[in-house]
């Protein structure tokens, strides 16, 4: 393995790997194109060389290990991000022992490295109530106010992701009977959603007599595609207005994820198949939808109630020894 070898591999990775045979979103792409930068300036800092003039053996385990230490310490990242950064750094090495078996034990090395545990905290959702105040939370006599009131309404009807909301087209929305919306999801895995038919009618309103399909449903005020950042900004200032009818809002930190979440347990509430709500929301697999179940508390307290309470002795203890009497009469 020559010395340019590791600039040549990281080039054909992303090239070859990701963008041809894998053909991964440019959201992967820009995730894994993040972590190479950080652990080649690391991996140029601590070596004194050049990134270009680095070997593969230079990016060993252990210097690998530091460098997920270093992001947790100097740049604040949480467990959850060191695990991502280390999950593309595994994708690097498995193509490494691929194209060149005589690197195998090297990369088996940082393969065999263990993901980070963390906490794993219940899922946040607002409950009906909250839901309705935040839908009268927009300001319906403003264009903004009624964009942003489609928007959530159909965030918490649908429980699209923030990434398929803001990159939804005029031409997604199906209307008539059987209306639905169609995305492209994660994985790119295209889905179609159904609208209710209040959801319907609103989309029918907001869209008008626009025939261009290819317009952004929701654009900013320029007429462009909404970024994430101003989906969030929108999320928390109505959550902020909605507060003051609905205090408990304002104890919670809403994203658009929330209301994907919303949208979930909601969905759970009314008895929906956890195997359908995974369908609903473009999950890979049926076990993600399992933090909904264990975040239900309703369902936990109908379990409980199922459950005849143990016999158990009534009465006050009474100590029969003269030193545990001396005891309890203090």
């Amino acid at each position: 393995m020559s010395a340019t070898a590791l600039p040549a591999l990281i080039q054909r990775f992303f090239t070859d790997r990701l963008c041809t045979q894998l053909e991964a979103s440019r959201h992967t792409v820009a995730g894994y194109r993040d972590t190479f930068r950080l652990l080649l300036r690391y991996a140029s800092a601590q070596l004194s060389k050049p990134p270009v003039k680095l070997l593969v053996d230079d990016i060993d385990a252990d210097l690998i290990a530091n460098f997920l230490v270093h992001t947790e310490t100097a740049r604040g990242n949480s467990a959850r991000s060191r695990n991502t950064r280390l999950a593309a750094i595994r994708s690097f090495f498995r193509f490494v022992a691929m194209t060149d078996p005589t690197w195998l034990l090297h990369c088996q090395r940082v393969l065999a490295m263990p993901n980070k545990r963390y906490v794993k905290r219940t899922v946040t959702f607002l409950d009906a109530e909250e839901m309705a105040a935040l839908l009268a939370a927009p300001d319906r006599s403003t264009w903004a106010g009624r964009r942003d009131h489609a928007l959530l309404l159909l965030a918490v009807q649908t429980g699209l992701r923030a990434s398929e909301l803001v990159g939804l087209r005029c031409g997604d929305v199906a209307l008539g009977t059987g209306a639905h919306i169609r995305c492209m999801g994660k994985g790119r895995k295209e889905r179609a959603t159904p609208l209710r038919r209040e959801t319907a009618k609103l989309l029918a309103v907001w869209i008008g007599s626009d025939k261009d399909e290819g317009r952004p449903l929701f654009p900013s005020i320029r007429g462009e595609q909404l970024s994430r950042d101003a989906l969030e900004h929108l999320v928390r200032k109505h959550c902020l207005t909605a507060a003051r009818t609905c205090p408990t809002i304002g104890a919670k930190r809403v994203t658009p994820h929330t209301l994907r979440h919303s949208n979930a347990m909601d969905l759970l509430h009314h008895g929906v198949d956890p195997a359908v709500i995974a369908l609903w929301l473009g999950h890979e697999n049926v076990e993600t939808t399992q933090i909904y179940i264990h975040a239900d508390m309703r369902m936990k307290e109908k379990a409980l109630a199922r459950v005849a309470a143990p016999p158990t002795p009534s009465g006050r203890f009474r100590p029969d020894d003269q030193l545990l009497a001396f005891l309890e009469g203090l």
